[in-house]
């Protein structure tokens, strides 16, 4: 099957100016539509073409890294779409439970999310996900990504330049600054948590 290069589960004007509008023609439009045609034209007439992305990635992992690298910017970016939303009112009931119990605190999460992200070394990706029963901040380089690493990531925030520079240039720590503390999608935090095992790209 081909893959369809999903929507943005907002309007793309619904960010600014944390993300704008010019931001995701870019991001979206260009960068992550990129990434599907490259995953499409590669799998044509192999034993991927009716595999799920998912799968996709696992079987590609370590043997052909074109095709690892492309797939898994596809997932990458569909996950990073529903992990931003347009107002953040803060998590609840169990996730709210489990980020204190994880991290002590909401604001303490927060912070080591923003940290982390801030000090991850060029491109890559900085989550939130569940394993074991507690949370963690994990940060993953390049395209690598946690689709199919056997934990639950709940949310995850893209670290490459094409995601913040045209709106604060090189300052990785106002754009985290702004998604951490007024962007993310608690409410998909919380879907993921409570299905319990990592999200499938739906296009």
């Amino acid at each position: 099957m081909a893959f369809t290069l999903i929507d943005l589960p907002f309007d793309s004007e619904a960010l600014a100016p944390a993300i704008s509008a010019e931001t995701f023609s870019y991001h979206h439009g260009k960068h992550h539509k990129a990434y599907v045609d490259k995953t499409n034209a590669a799998i044509e007439g192999t034993a991927h073409a009716d595999a799920s992305l998912e799968a996709i990635i696992t079987a590609s992992r370590g043997s052909d890294k074109g095709l690892f690298n492309n797939s898994a910017q596809v997932w990458n970016h569909g996950f990073f779409w529903h992990s931003l939303a347009p107002a953040s009112s803060g998590p609840s009931g169990d996730l709210a439970d489990l980020i204190d119990s994880s991290f002590g605190s909401l604001d303490a999460l927060k912070e080591e999310l923003k940290s982390k992200g801030a000090g991850h070394f060029a491109s890559g990706w900085v989550w939130l996900v569940e394993k074991g029963g507690a949370l963690q901040v994990a940060d993953t380089h390049d395209a690598e990504t946690l689709a199919d690493s056997g934990a639950n990531p709940l949310l995850v925030i893209d670290l490459w330049e094409h995601a913040y520079y045209l709106d604060h240039q090189n300052a990785r720590p106002s754009y985290l600054d702004a998604v951490v503390e007024g962007h993310l999608n608690w409410d998909f935090a919380a879907d993921n948590l409570a299905r319990g095992s990592a999200w499938t790209y739906p296009g």
